[in-house]
């Protein structure tokens, strides 16, 4: 069998994504700031809240089920529920959240720090690489 490429890569994508934000809770505020989460979140992952490792994990647990999406839609798992809904809707989101910059820039006349501009930049490359799969793969879902 032939496995799809651009969705094993957005897999890996989104599984490095999900590793990392495990390891943000691990690496505590610091962590938090450097990665762009937010004076609030640093300030409560500080003080011991569970909320920041909370909101950590559930979007940990969501980009790993978008890897193992992205593993389905390759062919590398058997085809998970809902597939030919999922991957778009993936797609769209890693899209969406990438083109968010350009919204924020263009029409809100936002202030861009550095953590939109590379997170946007990041997401729509994540987007592109989920985008050329599901076109591969478009006709067997």
């Amino acid at each position: 069998m032939d496995y799809n490429i651009p969705l094993i890569a957005g897999a890996v994508l989104s599984a490095i994504a999900a590793l990392l934000h495990v390891c943000v809770i691990f690496g505590g505020p610091a962590w938090y700031r450097f990665f762009g989460a937010g004076e609030r979140m640093a300030a409560g992952a500080a003080a011991g809240h569970l909320y920041p490792a909370l909101v950590t994990v559930l979007i940990a647990s969501v980009l790993a089920t978008w890897a193992a999406y992205a593993l389905s839609g390759a062919g590398v798992l058997q085809p998970l529920p809902l597939l030919a809904f999922a991957l778009p809707a993936i797609t769209a989101v890693y899209l969406l959240r990438g083109l968010v910059v350009v919204v924020l820039f263009l029409f809100a006349r936002r202030r861009l720090t550095a953590f939109w501009v590379w997170s946007s930049l990041i997401c729509l490359v994540y987007g592109v690489v989920h985008l050329v799969g599901l076109l591969q793969v478009w006709d067997r879902l």
